[in-house]
Parts: C-alpha cells; sequence; structure tokens
C-alpha cells in the first residue's frame, strides 16, 4: 500500500524520532508512506476570529497535493491522507469537513488559489496512523512481534486532538479505546489513565510552565498509580509536556519517579526487533533503557 503521507513541521524538527520510527513501523507492515511533495504547514493552531475562512488556505493546499498525486498514479491508496502528528490530524480533517459542507467556502478558496493547476474538488480523506493500523488484520501486526512485553505495563495518552471535537476524533471521545484495543494486539498490558483525555497544559509551556507541570504531573501520577511503567502518546506537544516538564516537577515533588513517554511507534519499533536507527530515542529526555534493560532480564 502506498499512501500519501503529511508529515508537518514539527516531525522534520523537533519530532524526528516519531515520524522515522512511524515510517518503518509502516514498511515492516507493507505501507509506504509517500511524503506529499510541496507540501506546506497546516497552520497548527485555530484562528480565534469569527471569520477565519482565510486559515483553511493551507489545508486545502496540502489536499490539492494529494489529489494532484493521486492523478499523475504515484499512490495506491487513492482518496486518503495520513498524518501522525495529533494536532495537524486535526487541523486538516477540520478544514477538510468545512470545505465538504460549505460550498461557498469551498468557492472562495478556490477563487484564491487561482494560480493553482486544478480546483480541490473535495476527494481526500484525513486519516490518523491509528485509524490506518485498525484496519489491518491484527495476525500481521502480530507476525511482526520479535521482542515480546507482554509483562510491559503501558498507558495510553490521548490528549485532546485526537479526540475533540466529537465530529473529527478518531474514537469516543468520552471512552476511547482505539489505543487500548492497538496495545492489546501488540501483547502488552495496557493500563487505563483516568486521565488519559485530559489536555497537557498543550501551548501554556510557553508562558508558564508551572501550569504545565502541575497538569502534567496529576496525569502521569494517575497512570503510576494504576502500576504503568510507560505512557505511550501520539501528539508531538504532549509528548514534549509529558518528558520534558518531569525535570520540573522533581523541584516540587521529590519522591516523584520519572516515567518514560515513547511515541507508540517507538514501542512498535522495539517489539518488531526494528533496527535502532529507527527508535531515534536520543530526542527522548527521560531514560527508558532501564526499564527495558529490567524487563529483558526478568524474561531470562
Amino acid at each position: 500500500m502506498k499512501i500519501p503521507y503529511y508529515p508537518g513541521c514539527t516531525l522534520k524538527t523537533k519530532a524526528k524520532n516519531f515520524e522515522t520510527s512511524a515510517i518503518a513501523v509502516a514498511k515492516a507492515l507493507d505501507i509506504e508512506f509517500v511524503e506529499i511533495p510541496r507540501w506546506n504547514c497546516c497552520g497548527a493552531v485555530p484562528s480565534l476570529s469569527d471569520d477565519d475562512l482565510i486559515r483553511h488556505i493551507a489545508p486545502v493546499r496540502n489536499f490539492i497535493r494529494v489529489e494532484e498525486m493521486n492523478q499523475d498514479g504515484i499512490v495506491s491508496d487513492e482518496h486518503r491522507i495520513v498524518t501522525l502528528c495529533s494536532m495537524c490530524f486535526n487541523t486538516l480533517k477540520m478544514s477538510n469537513l468545512r470545505m465538504k459542507k460549505n460550498k461557498e467556502d469551498l468557492r472562495k478558496i478556490n477563487d484564491v488559489m487561482y494560480l493553482e493547476k486544478e480546483h480541490y474538488k473535495q476527494d481526500v480523506e484525513v486519516v490518523h496512523f491509528l485509524e490506518v493500523l485498525k484496519d489491518i488484520p491484527p495476525s500481521k501486526i502480530k507476525e511482526q512481534i520479535k521482542n515480546p512485553m507482554p509483562e510491559l505495563k503501558v498507558s495510553p495518552y490521548y490528549g485532546c486532538t485526537l479526540l475533540r471535537p466529537k465530529e473529527v476524533g478518531i474514537d469516543d471521545p468520552e471512552d476511547p479505546l482505539i489505543f487500548e484495543d492497538l496495545l492489546s494486539t501488540l501483547g502488552l498490558n495496557v493500563v487505563n489513565n483516568p486521565l488519559k483525555t485530559r489536555c497537557c497544559g498543550s501551548y501554556q509551556v510557553v508562558s508558564d510552565k508551572n501550569i504545565v507541570s502541575s497538569l502534567v504531573y496529576d496525569i502521569l501520577t494517575n497512570a503510576k498509580k494504576n502500576e504503568a511503567e510507560l505512557i505511550v502518546t501520539s501528539c508531538p506537544l504532549c509528548f514534549f509536556n509529558l518528558d520534558r516538564r518531569q525535570k520540573d516537577i522533581i523541584k516540587f515533588h521529590h519522591n516523584f519517579e520519572p516515567i518514560p513517554i515513547l511515541y507508540f511507534t517507538q514501542l512498535m519499533a522495539i517489539l518488531f526487533g526494528l533496527n535502532e536507527d529507527a527508535f531515534k530515542f536520543e530526542e527522548n529526555y527521560v531514560d527508558y533503557k532501564d526499564l527495558f534493560e529490567r524487563k529483558e532480564l526478568a524474561s531470562k
């Protein structure tokens, strides 16, 4: 399967560990991410103005690139565009829904982009990699597991933009299970966290790290109360807050013990026994090695 892939800005800079591991995992499952040519930033943060139509130009231009790829026969998965970053997914999908619901908005956007060879024909579906994995037979995923870790207690963290608003989310915003189902298929011990959909503080980290540290502390400690040894996520900003803010938490909670934060694709790369170049663990702040060394020794 060749599917159009939208990386977004962060995966080319601060979240290379997410992109590299995801591409490697996809390849192991016979999926090729074909990066969209001449893609541009999705805009990331929704506008707060009442008249925000102009911000939808950026997402729609990316959709046109996908339709061009389909016309040129570059990809085999015609219509879908896969994302990894939760914020990119949310931004692109919200714009796509608006264009499909409001023909007048679409006309205006296409008129503004008069230099494009083609107008957007609303022929694109925005999906997250978790949704792609959900459609793969569990048996095919299990076949790739070379380093099983049935005792590893893993807690998924969804954050906000994968699930909300409801019409955009990939699962039930109140009781999502898509992450849990994947981790179960991977043969892991899935641990629930009642705060798995609570906001991590998002961009508040720029103006007030203490607020974010407090929110992150609650999220992490609730996972640890249920004996989680590892937390996985799919949002680069959530990853940054959950991972990096642990150094600040220790300043206020001296008994706090750090817990590793991984992208779910990094964990899959480990389980699949892929080359260590795919992990990109040098981008992770909290050390993961002790945990996996203990698990490896315990299994012998």
